[in-house]
Formats: C-alpha cells, structure tokens, sequence
C-alpha cells in the first residue's frame, strides 16, 4: 500500500493542474432554482428560499403514533435554505478538499448510488483503516433530530462536524479547513454568492451548506408511497402480503420502523451481534454517560431507515449482516439470543420471539424493496473548485486493498 501513495499524490497534482487550468470561476456559478420536489418561495425579509412539497403534508395522522398508518403524517423537518446554498453544499459534499490530505469526501463513504452508503461494514478514512461504525444513509436526515449510531448530534451541522474532524475519518481541523477554502478564489465566490450578508467566510457556513444539500435528499415517491396515496397496484401481492406482516403484532417491525419514514428515530437496545472478533460495542450508552441510568442504553443504537434499505448493505451498525433476510431472521431468532454472555442489556420491549417461517421472512423482504426511490438523486459535480477529482484514486485504491 506505501508504495502505492507517491503515485496516488502524483495523479492528484495532475489533475488538480489540469482541471484548474481548464475551469475557470465561471464554471461555478450556483443554481438559482430550488431541487426537484421543492418550491421557491419569499420569505419577508430574506431571500427566496426552497420547501419542501409532498404528499404526505395533506394527512393529519402524526408520525410517532404507535405503529403509523400508510397515511401518516411527517415529522417537522429542515429546510428553508437557498438555492445557492444548497448548490454550494452538493460542491462541498463531493470535493476531497474537505478532508486532511484532499484524499477523501463526504461523497466516499455516501455514496449515491449505495443509497449513500458505502457498501463497507466500517467506512474507511484518512488513515486508511476501517472506522467504528458503518456509513448509514443520508436519505431523509431533514426530518431527523438525532444523527450517529450513537445519537451523540442533535443537528445536522453538529453532525457535519464529526466526519470532518474526527483522526479517523476526514481528519481535518476547522483552522486547516478554513484556511484551505479562503486560499480557493473560487470558493470564496460561490460562499459570497450563497451568503451575501456575510463579510468573509467562516467554517459555520460550511455546516449550514452541507445541511442545507443533505436536507434536499428526499426519498417519498417509492412504490410504496404510491400504495400509501391510494393506489393499490403498486405493490405486488407477495409485498402486500410482507406489508401486513411486518406492520402485524406478531413481527412488530413496524412498532420501530414507524412508517412513512420507516424509522421512530429513537434508541433501541436489541442485542445486534458484533463481528468476530470485535469488542462489544456500547452504543448509546457513552453519549448519556453522565445521565442518571445511563446503563438501560448500554448497546443501544438509532433505529435506522428502511428507505432504499436494498442499497445499503451490510447492515447493522457493525455491518454485521450482508443479507435483508439475515437481519430478519436475527429478530424472529428470539428475544436476546445473540448477547454475549457477560453482557446484561435491557433489551427494547418489541424484541420478542415471533417465529417467523422461512417464507414470512422472504416476504418481508419483498416488502422492503418496495421501499426503493432515487428519484431526486442530485447530480454529481462533473468537476470541482478545488480541482480534485470527484471519484479520487485514493479511496478506491484503498478499498481495493481491503
């Protein structure tokens, strides 16, 4: 693998020469149109910014409520940001500029076409070695209100902040950061361009651009959607069939995987097994670590989204499972059967022994695919301001060594 970097920082240098003398500030001007799936609209005393339209806005049933009916409500969610902002944020998100060493973005652990996931069990950093925990989905993180496994970021720029200055991940510091995009004429433009009342540019806005693009990643119009707003062909029968079974009290799957998001975004201790080898994972409990009873949140995690579930594997925080039918069956298994036996976990309530048969199991797998929208996938940047490239060589070199 060493023998591999001087060649991987030569063809960065290349095609950062390159790509900046074939681009010029011009090439960069910001979209001044809201994404599909949102309306420009004028706010008294600021600029024109985009909300969020869809269909789910017109039911009265609020997601939360036990099992969540196919025409519940949405939860309150982010927007409200600028065209430009959002625009500025899809840049960001893609160019390894952000990272230490320019070697990776946000773009390489979530990546669009893995359900902006990465495919890995533990994402894979500056350092070249595997994170604590696998990538999970940004699809619909505008209507979440806790980020991580671990729930330790109550917003999306909290969440922003963790990648990008963690040692293991992106490893940089918001000094170097800073610094990296002021020395960047053209990014100086485009953050004058995406916030005009603002004299220089400074790290928050950073937080504000990439919340601002990751709260345009919406996924609503799935086949299932479609079934939820009355029409019934949608589905096929085998996924109408896993429907009713995982929204019955026998699987209880959707007591958690409250629809229409598919998630309750709450902790839940379920007794996920780790990969050999690996120490027991406390999830959740690190973050309440100074609250009283902290201990009940010991191996607990987000309960994470179904959306696009086919997209993201493996799952589970550890990437313990490669296969939607080995998840499944780890729930029907029983009410603590993976826990080690030196571990005493309080364990989610809905986590019972449903004794699903094989093919209750497969259908509900069948019902999860109806799940799947990359309709509003956003493009990837043909090219970037800091002239880096957007799929960069060192990453994949790194994957592949794995």
């Amino acid at each position: 693998m060493m023998k591999l970097l001087p060649l991987i920082l030569l063809l960065s240098l290349m095609s950062f020469i390159t790509m900046t003398l074939a681009y010029g500030q011009d090439d960069f001007a910001l979209a001044e149109d809201c994404p599909p799936s949102f309306e420009f609209v004028t706010v008294e005393g600021k600029a024109g910014v985009c909300r969020l339209v869809n269909l789910y806005q017109f039911y009265d049933s609020v997601q939360g409520r036990g099992l969540g009916g196919t025409q519940t409500s949405l939860p309150e969610h982010r927007d409200g940001f600028t065209p430009a902002q959002i625009d500025l944020g899809r840049y960001l998100f893609f160019d390894p500029l952000l990272s230490k060493d320019g070697s990776i973005s946000c773009a390489s652990c979530h990546q669009p076409d893995k359900g902006f996931s990465d495919d890995l069990d533990r994402s894979i950093g500056v350092t070249g070695e595997k994170v604590g925990r696998s990538a999970p989905t940004l699809w619909n993180v505008a209507f979440l209100d806790k980020f991580f496994w671990d729930v330790r970021a109550k917003s999306l720029e909290e969440q922003a902040q963790g990648p990008l200055f963690d040692p293991l991940e992106m490893g940089n510091t918001p000094e170097q950061l800073l610094a990296t995009l002021r020395a960047n004429t053209v990014y100086l433009k485009m953050f004058a361009q995406a916030f005009p009342d603002e004299k220089e540019l400074a790290v928050e806005q950073v937080y504000i651009a990439l919340t601002a693009f990751q709260a345009s990643l919406i996924s609503l119009n799935s086949r299932y959607d479609r079934y939820a707003h009355g029409y019934h062909q949608a589905l096929s029968e085998n996924e109408i069939k896993g429907l009713n079974i995982f929204r019955s009290f026998v699987a209880r799957c959707a007591e958690c995987h409250q629809p229409p998001l598919f998630t309750n975004n709450q902790i839940a201790v379920i007794g996920t097994p780790e990969p050999e080898g690996r120490d027991f994972d406390i999830g959740a409990q690190k973050t309440y670590a100074a609250v009283e009873n902290s201990q009940k949140l010991r191996g607990g995690f987000k309960v994470p989204t179904l959306r696009n579930i086919t997209k993201t594997a493996p799952y589970m925080h550890s990437g313990k499972f490669d296969k939607l039918f080995d998840v499944v069956e780890f729930y029907s298994k029983g009410r603590g059967h993976a826990v080690p036996k030196d571990e005493k976990l309080q364990l989610h309530w809905h986590i019972w022994e449903p004794e699903l048969t094989d093919e209750e199991m497969q259908l509900i797998v069948d019902f999860l695919g109806s799940l799947n929208d990359e309709s509003l996938t956003p493009e990837i940047p043909a090219h970037l301001p800091s002239g880096l490239p957007v799929v960069d060589e060192k990453y994949q070199l790194r994957l592949s060594s794995e």
